[in-house]
């Protein structure tokens, strides 16, 4: 069987569940294609690029010259598409992104072409029936949650043509039957999994200064700013701690102002981009992980800090009510109440240590059973 995946980008060093996913298939038989818009330089997974105007006169003719060579290797399904977008309602413009997005994908005979993001679908509703293969699209979280808000009806032509779902938590289908998704069209929970093998529980030595970890890009949907919050008024009932943010992002400047203007600019420390590894071993000193998002689709570093031996709070959006079990293997406060969450971490810090490892063991369990790689794979066989 041939699979085709549609990203923006090859993935990412954080997005481990795509470059797992395409080992799990590649491992099970199927032959594997990536398309991407353009390049990027954190991945080593071999792709297909689409046309992208680019940096210079030699490297942008060079794109054009291969996009004109695809146009005259496909003349037949270019048209096929063009016909189909228009019945659909697509202007000329709409209609030329349409073709120029997806030459790259014409080309290639396909039993599945799966859209990685819903929003990669939008404005190639039609491409997969014109190559001939069946129409897949997996919502993650800012794609349903948020985009929709921008764009209203975005998804109304996805729904018409896609022949199967992927949703990785049920908050996110709920929100997809909201923008008109049906559900008499077929759909499949898959949730993220994570090595368990390499995130592997080991006893936390008592640390004399409370440490608190969170892994998340330096963005607003990430909540941090109410989680920086949230500890200021630790600090002021005289509570000392360690605060690590590790990720990178376009609101690094804003979180730090915040973090100073709440006086306590001293007790948090931005770590930037960490490998795995050096996240392993910062998670086996954490005391307690926070991941406070104002919107998350499921969130791996919630699962990795959980097998990991932490204890988890986190905020109740989307997915992550589903990823902690609020008061069995983690706790869940209500998103955008630092005070809340301040109360939170003050009862974890006050919990008997015998219940402290009995959460731990009831999450590390869980993710055993629940959450490892070979279950995902399987899921992933199953959908297609």
């Amino acid at each position: 069987m041939k699979i085709g995946i549609v990203l923006s980008n090859p993935p990412g060093y954080s997005e481990t569940f795509f470059v797992n996913k395409i080992k799990f298939l590649k491992e099970a038989g199927f032959e594997v294609y990536l398309f991407v818009d353009k390049v990027s330089s954190e991945s080593n997974e071999n792709c297909i690029v689409g046309y992208s105007q680019g940096n210079g006169f030699i490297e942008d003719a060079r794109r054009k010259l291969i996009t004109f060579f695809r146009l005259c290797l496909s003349p037949v399904k270019v048209f096929n598409l063009f016909s189909q977008n228009r019945k659909d309602g697509l202007g000329l413009r709409q209609n030329l992104i349409s073709i120029f997005s997806s030459i790259h994908i014409l080309s290639y005979k396909l039993d599945w072409l799966h859209f990685g993001f819903a929003t990669m679908a939008i404005n190639r509703e039609n491409v997969a029936k014109t190559i001939g293969a069946k129409m897949a699209v997996s919502i993650r979280g800012y794609d349903i949650a948020i985009y929709p808000l921008k764009c209203t009806n975005c998804y109304d032509l996805v729904w018409e043509k896609i022949d199967k779902l992927h949703f990785i938590s049920d908050d996110l289908l709920q929100l997809a039957i909201a923008n008109g998704f049906r559900e008499s069209i077929s759909h499949m929970k898959i949730t993220p999994a994570i090595d368990i093998e390499k995130f592997k529980y080991s006893e936390h030595i008592q640390n004399k200064l409370l440490r608190i970890t969170t892994v998340a890009r330096l963005n607003w949907k990430k909540g941090l700013e109410y989680t920086i919050e949230a500890l200021s008024y630790l600090k002021k009932g005289g509570i000392d701690f360690e605060y690590s943010i590790i990720g990178e992002g376009n609101d690094f400047e804003r979180l730090k102002f915040a973090a100073h203007q709440l006086d306590i600019f001293k007790n948090v420390k931005f770590l930037g981009k960490k490998r795995q590894e050096e996240i392993i071993e910062m998670l086996k000193t954490t005391d307690i992980y926070i991941q406070y998002s104002i919107q998350e689709g499921f969130g791996n570093s919630v699962l990795e800090a959980q097998a990991m031996g932490c204890i988890c709070i986190v905020s109740d959006a989307e997915g992550l009510s589903e990823n902690v079990l609020d008061g069995l293997t983690g706790y869940v406060v209500k998103k955008r109440k630092p005070e809340l969450l301040s109360e939170k971490i003050k009862e974890v810090i006050h919990l008997e240590r015998q219940l402290k490892l009995e959460m731990i063991s009831n999450s590390v369990s869980r993710l055993k059973t629940e959450f490892n790689l070979e279950v995902q794979k399987q899921r992933f066989i199953d959908f297609y």
